[in-house]
């Protein structure tokens, strides 16, 4: 077993097999009763007892009230089930809604109040002043990279308006990124994390925001995210891109310190809205965001097309290459069998014209296209969601 251990500022443990390092970990520092964290599909899979059986010694108690977009009552019921546990710590294991509910779960153990309290736009907005356990995180995904982000969202039930919380606080104490349990993951799912991972690093380095080091970051992250997604959604079990992806996935979340842009208000809108996984949103959206944004940010599309090996763009001029770095997200999402456009979902999740005001309003009061390079107004989120119905 190899593993590549690094701090950002986070430690992280890399590798094949890392999740077996957990144990030890734990009982190094004399915890005997952690909470585990996960969601209900997780729970319901083989990987959950596997898990459990590399944590001998300890007391585990598992809470997997976790399912589609994290909400108020998942975080709350979690906080309820840390306390009858008498729990010492916080195990997360999952995708981005059960980190992020983990997160929040590990916040609101010692804190009193409502978990949306603690969120940064509260207009009576909680400090944190009690302790927070220790919390160690375990993605099962190559999406969000919550397992090193510094913050948790979570939505109100009623109205699914997303709330952030926010602080330095809630970095996992350790992060143990083992490649093998996002193995065989199905495809649809590799498809719309792996989109939100590329997003992330796409966004941060357009964004105007002076923060040289997330673009490095963020730069290799979507050349990592080129060549690892394709091969990822293809073959489940190929471990080197499934390793490639959590890693581009971790830079993504590393480089948003830096800000995100309209595609993520857009994604927020639809989940509100229509409630639609982050990623697949995301997905949706992000070359519709970037043909608007042509005109703001022709260099810097440009470098992202040549980082991407777009066939052609490094001998290209600025503007044709960043045009075809749209046009290469396209055919991207089509490889992926990422819809091209929201008038495509069909069922509970469809979109049509009547959804519009909606998502404009919702989309419009986000705060992620403050730093989009491309002003982003009400009228444009307007013609932004119908070009992409």
């Amino acid at each position: 077993m190899s593993i590549d251990r690094f701090s950002f500022p986070t430690a992280i443990h890399f590798g094949a097999g890392a999740r077996r390092l957990v144990a030890g970990h734990l009982q190094e520092r004399h915890i005997a009763r952690p909470l585990l964290v996960t969601d209900r599909g997780i729970a319901a899979l083989p990987l959950l007892p596997a898990f459990l059986a590399d944590l001998p010694g300890l007391a585990v108690s598992v809470f997997s009230g976790i399912w589609g977009n994290p909400v108020r009552s998942q975080v709350m019921a979690g906080a309820a089930a840390y306390r009858a546990h008498r729990a010492d710590a916080v195990i997360g294991l999952g995708g981005g809604a059960a980190l992020d509910v983990a997160k929040a779960i590990a916040l609101m153990a010692h804190h009193p109040g409502d978990i949306l309290e603690y969120a940064w736009d509260h207009p009576n907005v909680r400090p944190l002043t009690e302790p927070i356990p220790w919390f160690v995180a375990l993605p099962t995904t190559a999406g969000t990279g919550s397992e090193v982000g510094r913050s948790a969202v979570v939505s109100d039930d009623v109205t699914h308006v997303k709330r952030i919380v926010f602080s330095p606080q809630l970095l996992a104490r350790a992060v143990f990124a083992d490649p093998e349990l996002t193995l065989d993951l199905p495809p649809a799912i590799t498809a719309a994390t792996g989109m939100d991972a590329l997003t992330h690093n796409v966004e941060s380095y357009l964004s105007p925001a002076y923060h040289p080091l997330c673009d490095g970051i963020a730069l290799e992250g979507v050349r990592i995210a080129a060549r690892a997604l394709p091969i990822a959604f293809r073959d489940g079990a190929d471990l080197q891109a499934r390793s490639d992806m959590l890693m581009s996935s971790m830079m993504g979340a590393i480089a948003f310190q830096k800000d995100l842009g309209a595609v993520h208000s857009c994604a927020h809108a639809l989940s509100t809205v229509a409630d639609l996984h982050h990623g697949l949103a995301n997905g949706i959206m992000i070359d519709h965001v970037m043909r608007f944004n042509l005109p703001c940010a022709t260099a810097k599309l440009a470098e992202l097309a040549r980082v991407a090996g777009v066939p052609g763009a490094a001998a290209a001029p600025q503007d044709v290459a960043a045009a075809a770095f749209v046009d290469w997200l396209a055919r991207l999402k089509a490889e992926l069998g990422i819809p091209a456009r929201l008038g495509a979902l069909q069922g509970a999740r469809a979109v049509t014209a009547a959804d519009i005001p909606a998502l404009v309003v919702v989309a419009s009061n986000d705060i992620c296209h403050r730093t989009n390079p491309r002003k982003c107004e009400r009228e444009d989120f307007e013609r932004i969601f119908a070009a992409a119905l």
